[in-house]
């Protein structure tokens, strides 16, 4: 077979990471996206975990819907600078500054969270995949499924995010964790005292 096949794995791969990246950091969800492209959301998620080629008529609404070039999407940086690209770029109110590049792989991000008041609400949701916490600094508040959870510097969390969750600065000062996400669920692992 032609190199063209045997690279066709690690390209969809790579196309589906650049997709899911993309859609990230534009804080939108395959719900919203699918609303703007009328590309339908199941279509979205096998595109973006590699289990669907992508067509050139879907790369070009997908192109337009994230503002870049085609070749921006498809194209596969090289990889000969062992430097990380670690633009922070925000979401939400908080900042995320890229830690890895591995497609289709984990995701590792140092995420500084915003001071929040005792009054401000968390509001819960649920996507493919799990997520790790390591708390650097500050205090964190983890809503998790019926668990309410504070965790201090030192402390980790990891979860299957298809269980209701929210988490944010535990009080006013800003919380940094190191983050790292993946798409697949695992069982949960928490280490942390409930708040009373």
């Amino acid at each position: 077979m032609g190199s063209m096949t045997d690279d066709a794995p690690s390209v969809l791969q790579t196309v589906g990471a650049r997709l899911r990246e993309l859609r990230l950091q534009s804080g939108r969800t395959q719900a919203q996206l699918s609303a703007t492209t009328g590309i339908s959301e199941s279509t979205l998620s096998r595109l973006e975990s590699g289990q669907r080629k992508p067509t050139l008529e879907l790369l070009l609404a997908l192109s337009a819907a994230h503002d870049v070039t085609l070749d921006d999407l498809v194209h596969t940086p090289e990889h000969d600078d062992p430097r990380l690209d670690q633009r922070p770029f925000v979401r939400h109110g908080r900042t995320f500054v890229p830690l890895s590049r591995t497609p289709g792989g984990l995701q590792a991000y140092k995420v500084i969270l915003p001071g929040r008041g005792p009054d401000d609400v968390l509001e819960k949701r649920t996507h493919e995949g799990f997520d790790w916490f390591y708390v650097l600094s500050g205090k964190l508040r983890l809503a998790l499924g019926e668990h309410d959870l504070l965790l201090g510097v030192g402390e980790v969390a990891e979860f299957d995010t298809r269980v209701p969750h929210a988490f944010g600065s535990a009080g006013p000062e800003p919380t940094e964790i190191l983050s790292l996400f993946g798409q697949t669920g695992e069982r949960i692992h928490v280490r942390a005292s409930t708040i009373r």
